[in-house]
């Protein structure tokens, strides 16, 4: 079993910074992808960003050019860089691990970001 542990959430004023990360509890084999997600208060969980195993990132549009995602070169850690944020940002921020054998979940962070 895999646990992945999160940190970095916090509250910060619109136009701020935040950076997250999510650290597995071991090394793992047969990663495919690791992901970000967000959910907002009575809303749906929504994807953020992913990096897949051979380094290409991908970003849903709000976030574009405002965040940035990256990895550890051992794949153990993944790593949610997030500027310029906006009171739409807020939410619970998950990560996600997928590897050929099961999908693993962390417990989420919040990130608020109000004035």
């Amino acid at each position: 079993q895999v646990q992945l542990v999160e940190s970095g959430g916090g509250s910060v004023q619109p136009g701020g910074s935040l950076s997250l990360s999510c650290a597995a509890s071991r090394l793992i084999t047969g990663i495919r992808a690791m992901k970000w997600y967000r959910q907002a208060p009575g809303k749906e969980r929504e994807l953020v960003a992913a990096r897949t195993v051979n380094g290409n990132a991908h970003y849903a549009d709000f976030v574009k050019g405002r965040f940035t995602v990256s990895r550890d070169k051992a794949l153990t850690t993944t790593y949610l860089q997030m500027n310029s944020l906006e009171p739409e940002d807020t939410g619970v921020y998950y990560c996600k691990l997928e590897a050929a054998w099961g999908d693993f979940w962390g417990q989420g962070t919040q990130v608020t970001v109000s004035s």
